[in-house]
């Protein structure tokens, strides 16, 4: 594995998001004094929060899987994730609503799911998803340690025994393809192709390799932080800060200063210059460019993930066909991702990730109150309407939303509305995301593992990238190993993911905190 040259005992970390802060936890592990400068007020990045009238809004994903990978930065100093935050598993993971009035509960355990899928399916498909679930444990082994926590240098590393493993597993084939060699039931082919959405590429183009993010959503488990998503970020620049790191916020970089090949300060906008002996940017990969005065040739340009409309919504009430995580699909599949992907409609039919966080922690609502949170994926501004356009299309298509939610039994929703917030392909773009996405550079083929923008940067000795940008992609578990591997390129130290383990202390299931409300992610 290649490292940065030269000394490495001052280390400044540009982005206090997830990745940027499991950098830092593991710089700190390996000795190395650590600056975080961050231009918001707060930790975060994506994973950010807005207090609106006392509802309490996560900015960012809301799906949490993987959390031994966060615990793994918090070992890297000693500390630990569970005596930082309280993490309660969701049973189930996931609703999901049909069309034709079906639903179906996604349970992470596998005896449950299993009837779950024979009540839902009858008993051949259970038989099937047993079948399934096997191969995706399979598939996750296959690829964890080779192809997805891992820095590549060159395309040759492919070329190892884990390749032909992956390969008999009929990775290199179609996502939708080989989900349909276990499943027939259409509906439960979308609980396992769905996340293909994470991977900006529609299931019937996307490699099946990218059924390890199913493996993460459907067998590893899903989590909920008590406070929110921001409760990660929040308590990861906690456990920094107590092991050493010098926190800056509100402290934009205007400027990288060079010598020789190296970059040897970081200066601010408010004109402070922080010497360094290495830097890592895991800042938005656009902005972490634009920092060093190019981009990196490649034979075809980047292609962006699709976006998404995001409505935050502060009610008065709830509704009890609603759990934790609800996927409300459209009766339209296929023609969906075509439009997000493809033609650059809106979908004329959506699918939607509907989030209750309050199902779990009420004090993220005022008392007696409840919030909601609309995950709408759309076209991203390259392919879809102008960031322009989103100004006026923005406020009709949060009407459309809401008809679409009352249509589909959330009576009264738009009167049940007392705060909002409304965030577009605009706001992605303001906030400095390419092509108004939030889900930053798709992962075609071209654009993942070795393919992906690299974490090293050619001709500057000492510059490092993390974030979802670079290796080894979107997604909350993907970007804490990319903060992880970045670490490794500055230290030398190439700490191996230990496997998921799925005994981290779990709470009541969802039935428990629906008794309290009456009721029950996220490409990130």
């Amino acid at each position: 594995m290649k490292t940065v040259h030269g000394p490495t005992d001052h280390v400044v970390v540009v982005g206090a998001g997830l990745s940027g802060l499991a950098c830092a936890l593991h710089l700190l592990g390996a000795g190395r004094r650590v600056t975080v400068v961050e231009r918001d007020a707060s930790p975060g990045g994506r994973a950010g929060r807005v207090d609106l009238g006392g509802f309490r809004m996560d900015t960012g994903p809301t799906v949490l899987t993987m959390p031994h990978l966060a615990d793994e930065a918090f070992a890297a100093v000693g500390d630990s994730l569970h005596a930082r935050m309280e993490l309660m598993a969701l049973d189930p993971a996931y609703r999901a609503t049909f069309a034709d009035g079906t639903s179906l509960d996604v349970h992470t355990d596998g005896e449950a799911m299993e009837a779950e899928v024979r009540r839902f399916a009858g008993p051949a498909q259970a038989v099937a998803y047993r079948r399934l679930r096997h191969w995706l444990e399979r598939l996750y082994r296959a690829q964890m340690r080779r192809f997805i926590d891992t820095n590549f240098d060159s395309p040759l590393q492919l070329l190892h025994p884990d390749l032909a493993r992956l390969a008999a597993l009929g990775g290199f084939g179609r996502l939708d393809r080989r989900i349909g060699h276990f499943i027939s039931d259409p509906r439960l082919r979308r609980i396992f192709t769905f996340q293909a959405l994470y991977a900006g590429v529609a299931p019937a183009q996307a490699l099946a390799a990218y059924a390890v993010i199913a493996y993460m959503d459907t067998v590893a488990g899903v989590w909920f932080p008590k406070g929110g998503m921001h409760a990660l970020p929040r308590a990861m620049a906690d456990a920094a800060r107590d092991a050493g790191a010098d926190l800056r916020w509100q402290a934009e970089v205007h400027a990288l200063e060079r010598q020789a090949g190296r970059v040897t300060a970081v200066r601010l906008a408010t004109g402070e210059r922080i010497a360094c002996d290495a830097v890592v940017l895991s800042c938005e990969l656009r902005s972490a460019h634009q920092l060093l005065g190019r981009s990196p040739r490649r034979p075809v340009r980047l292609r962006q993930a699709p976006s998404a409309v995001v409505l935050h919504a502060g009610t008065d009430r709830t509704w009890p066909g609603l759990a934790h995580h609800t996927l409300s699909f459209g009766a339209a599949w296929e023609r969906t991702f075509d439009e997000l992907t493809r033609t650059g409609r809106l979908m004329s039919d959506p699918s939607l990730l509907i989030t209750r966080p309050t199902a779990h922690d009420a004090t993220l609502a005022p008392p007696g109150k409840h919030l909601h949170y609309i995950l709408a994926p759309c076209p991203n501004t390259e392919v879809g309407p102008s960031t322009a356009a989103w100004r006026t299309l923005g406020p009709r298509y949060r009407d459309d939303l809401a008809a679409t939610l009352e249509r589909r039994g959330l009576e009264g929703f738009r009167a049940s509305v007392q705060e909002e917030m409304l965030v577009t392909p605009l706001d992605w773009a303001a906030q400095g995301h390419a092509a108004g996405s939030p889900f930053s550079v798709s992962h075609t083929f071209a654009q993942t593992g070795p393919f992906r923008p690299r974490n090293l940067v050619n001709g500057l000795d000492n510059v490092v990238l993390a974030g979802c940008g670079t290796t080894p992609g979107v997604g909350v578990p993907t970007v804490l190993i990319s903060g992880k591997l970045a670490a490794a390129r500055v230290t030398g130290n190439a700490r191996r993911t230990p496997p998921a383990r799925p005994s981290l202390s779990r709470a009541a299931g969802d039935d428990a905190a629906v008794a309290l409300t009456g009721d029950a992610h996220d490409p990130s």
